[in-house]
């Protein structure tokens, strides 16, 4: 197994907490405020952007 490309593949990947920071804020600010709850169509939103930057949420 080659470990520095396995780290190069990791490293080239932005981790899920900096990508969509737009829809991140509107949902946390949402669930903090109301609840999760009340919050699904911010929550959806936000799985809907990391999606489509490729991550399998």
């Amino acid at each position: 197994m080659d470990l520095t490309t396995k780290g190069s593949e990791a490293d080239a990947k932005p981790n899920n907490c900096c990508v969509c920071p737009e829809t991140k804020k509107l949902r946390d600010e949402c669930i903090v405020q109301h609840g999760e709850n009340k919050c699904g169509k911010y929550i959806e939103a936000h799985k809907k952007c990391l999606r489509a930057e490729g991550f399998n949420v």
